[in-house]
This record gives C-alpha cells, structure tokens and sequence, in this order.
C-alpha cells in the first residue's frame, strides 16, 4: 500500500473543533490542546504521516477554536492559529454555538443517529441555525483553499457543508467521513421531509463519502435510494452530472504510541504505584465519556449482579471507572452524572468493606501517561455502548497489551466490535449477560488471554490510524479522477 503523501497537493481538514481549545484569561486568550476523540484522531494521523513520510506533511485544520471570541481580537487569534496550528479559526457567536452544537448536533442528530428517538427534539429554529454555521464554514473555506488542495470534512455537525463547497469549488475533491452510526432508514425518516432530503443531498456533494462500518455505508445507501431515488452499483451513487463513491474505513488508532507506551519511565513509575495500592486485586477498567449512548448503567448493573451472584469475587476484585467530562451544563447530562454517582454509591454501601472498596469511581479527564498506565494493569476492560460509531478506548486498551495478558469485553453495538471478534462480545442491553462475560472474562487461563489478544494486536497493527488515513486520502483522489473521467464521458 502506498502510504506517500499525494505530491503536490494540501490536505485542508475540517471539522467542527480545530486540535486546540482557547479561553480567556487576564484579558488573552490562552490556547490548550483539544481532548475530544476525534481532534485527538485526526491529530495522531498527520503526527504519524510526518514522521513516516520523513517531511514536513502539508496540511491546514479549519474549525471552530471552542469559544466566542470577542471581535477586537479576532486577529489575534487567527494569527496565533495559523502561526503555531496551521489552523483556520471559524468565528461563532453564542447563539449560532447554542442552537447549533448544543442545539442541532446534539439534541436532534446525536440521539437520533445513537437510536434514542425519544430523547430526539426537532426545533426549526435549531435547523436554521444549522444551515447558517454551514454556511459561514463554507465562507471562510472559500477563501483558504487552492486549486490543488483535497478537502477533508469531518462528522455529523457539518452534513450541509459538501454540497455548499461543491456549488462553489466543483473543481475540488471533498471528502466526508461520519464518525458516528448513520441510522437504518426508519429511524433516519424520523426526521422532517425537509430536513432528512437537505441532509442527503448536503453529503452527495462529497466525492468520497466514508463510513465505519459496511452496516453504517448500507444504511446511508439505502436512505439515498428511498428518499432521493438513487441507486448504486457497488458503492458508486451515479448522480445526473457526478458520481459519488461511498465506501467503509474502519478508523484506527497509532499502534506504536499505545503499544510501546510501557517502555516510558513515568508510565512504568505510574504502574507500579497502582498495582501497589490495588494489591493483589483484579482490576476492570472502565473509560467513557459522560453519555446516555455509552451504557454506563448498564455495565454498573452488570458489575452489582456479579458481585450479588458469585460471591467469591468480592474483595478480589475491584472495577476502576473513569468518567469524562463532556458537554458541561446540558441538563440531562448533569442528571446522568447525578445518577451515576447515585448508583456507584449504593453498590459500594452494599459490598464494601473497611479494606475493600468495590468501585473506585473518578469524574475527570485522564492525560495520556495515566490512561496508559490504567490500560497496563487493567486485567478486564469493559466497553459497554448502547450504540457507538467505532470505540477507540477498545482498541487503545488491545494496542496497550505489549505482554498479550488482558481481556476485552466489548459491546456488539460499536463499530469496532467488526474488527476485534476475539473479545467477549455482548449485548449491552442484558445486564445478567454482561455478568456472565466478566465471570468468563476474570476466569479466562492466560493462554487463551495471548491466544485472542495476538490476533487482535496484529489486526490493530496493521490497519492504524495512518493506513486508515492514506486509504481515504488515495481513494477521494481516485473518486475524483473518476468523475473526470466520468464527466468527460458525458459531454
């Protein structure tokens, strides 16, 4: 595979966080590096392409900074950006950020495409503003990108964007990729006649258009033929004037860094201390962001009924669980968060000892020498989601096992359940069967632990995040010279 940069050409990427966040303080605005996991994604592929490449990997980000800024220092920030980032900072103000991203993104098409049709609210007002901030994207692209550029946009919040780039640039290859589930069609009709066309036909002005998971390309293609009334013949969507290629990239993570993480002094340090203040334990290791779509419930269920059921695990086991921070101040989530803690106290009131603390439960968000240290000793890691579009903390946590002793439980409603059959994999909506698989995973002889864990390690090691990135960015050149020659064909 042919894993070169495209000569001659820049990668503009666009999504709705640029890698870093600023906020005011002391009357400047200070700049700290995003933690969300797409910023994080996205970054590690162009950090591993430049060291891969041996050059210095030609590229811009084009992104929201994650907050408004005051109009005076506009500039400021834009040079800063530029500067230090190559980023292209896209100004917002509150309103358009209120009902946009918390309003839009995160309560109509996040629940929806998470299939939570009832926690889904559908506000004219929220669209408006959708199509607005895809307009002022599509404002500040037009005067960033060149002639050889490949656009590379980014996730749910910027569906209208392709299509608004398209009329203006049709010249220039644009790629999407969703990174979360694309919903089968009766969930996606939910949505209002208006609204689900728009959507549509905003992702066919893409040339390539990229998906997870095949079952995710399948449910978009099918969408396209039921309420626009294209067909395609095997992934290319033949449009009047264009051809759309839709296609699966199953996201990867950078193997090497997870991998030879261990070898890191600090890391080492960091480990042992664990180990030591866990004792003789064994320990499962739970890691999400605070979201109803991650099953948290669920998975705290599973571990009160283990402890209920088999009785010789208590004491000897203890399950570490790392909430993130995400979306401060949405109502529901704070009363999630409430609730979660609600139940991590009754269970532990109702196991716990002096000596024993059956769940050691932390609200925060974990730098990477912590999380790879968490990741090395875990024995069990739970990943649990109700409906996920990937899960990079499952592949993270298989990267991590450089000694092949660990067990994976993983959810068969993510994305990456695909790729790593050799875990336990269960419906995260059967509280007794997420008991039975860490009974199964806390009981497994530590042969059949390498036995999976090679397999899994090796599929991990050979599609990373750069292949995953160097596939897409090859195959949106070649859907673009088909359109060419397409077109040409035409005329």
């Amino acid at each position: 595979m042919d894993k070169r940069k495209p000569k001659g050409k820049r990668l503009i990427i666009v999504s709705n966080r640029l890698p870093f966040t600023i906020k005011k303080a002391d009357g400047s605005y200070q700049f700290d590096e995003s933690v969300g996991g797409l910023a994080t994604g996205l970054r590690s592929y162009l950090e591993s392409m430049k060291i891969s490449s041996n050059e210095n990997l030609d590229y811009a980000w084009v992104g929201w900074p994650g907050t408004t800024v005051e109009d005076d220092f506009n500039e400021e920030v834009k040079s800063r950006s530029i500067a230090e980032y190559r980023s292209y900072p896209v100004f917002l103000s509150e309103e358009d950020m209120e009902k946009f991203y918390h309003g839009f993104c995160n309560k109509t098409i996040w629940p929806l495409f998470h299939y939570f049709p009832s926690l889904t609210i559908y506000q004219e007002d929220y669209w408006q503003h959708y199509n607005k901030v895809n307009e002022i994207f599509c404002n500040t692209l037009i005067n960033i990108v060149n002639q050889d550029d490949l656009v590379w946009i980014h996730d749910y919040h910027l569906m209208q964007l392709p299509l608004l780039l398209q009329a203006r640039t049709p010249n220039i290859p644009i790629g999407f990729f969703l990174h979360i589930p694309f919903p089968s069609f009766e969930i996606f009709r939910l949505l209002p006649d208006r609204w689900r066309r728009k959507i549509l036909e905003g992702l066919l002005g893409a040339n390539l258009i990229g998906f997870h998971t095949y079952d995710y390309m399948q449910h978009f293609l099918q969408c396209v033929l039921r309420i626009l009334g294209y067909e395609h013949n095997m992934g290319q969507i033949m449009l009047p004037s264009r051809i759309v290629k839709v296609d699966t990239f199953p996201m990867g993570i950078d193997f090497k860094k997870y991998s030879t993480a261990i070898n890191d002094s600090e890391i080492q340090w960091e480990a042992k201390n664990l180990k030591e203040t866990l004792s003789n334990a064994k320990i499962v290791l739970s890691v999400d962001r605070l979201d109803y779509s991650k099953g948290i419930f669920n998975r705290l269920q599973g571990f009160e009924i283990l402890l209920e059921e088999q009785s010789q695990f208590r004491n000897n086991i203890v399950l570490i669980l790392i909430i993130v921070p995400s979306r401060i101040g949405v109502e529901h989530y704070e009363q999630m968060k409430k609730q979660i803690e609600e139940l991590v106290g009754k269970i532990n009131g109702r196991f716990g000892t002096i000596s024993w603390t059956p769940i050691l439960y932390q609200y925060k968000y974990l730098p990477f020498q912590p999380l790879a240290a968490l990741y090395n000793i875990s024995d069990v890691a739970l990943v649990t989601p109700l409906r996920d579009g990937m899960n990079l903390v499952a592949k993270e946590y298989i990267a991590s096992k450089a000694n092949e002793l660990g067990v994976l439980i993983l959810s068969e409603m993510a994305g990456s359940a695909k790729e790593l059959g050799e875990a336990i994999i269960i419906n995260p909506n059967n509280r007794e069967e997420i008991a039975s698989a860490l009974r199964e995973a806390l009981e497994m002889p530590e042969d059949e632990q390498t036995r999976r864990m090679k397999i899994m390690r090796l599929r991990l090691q050979r599609y990373d995040i750069i292949r995953w990135g160097s596939e897409f960015v090859h195959q949106l050149i070649d859907a673009t010279e088909l359109q060419i020659r397409n077109y040409v064909k035409v005329l």
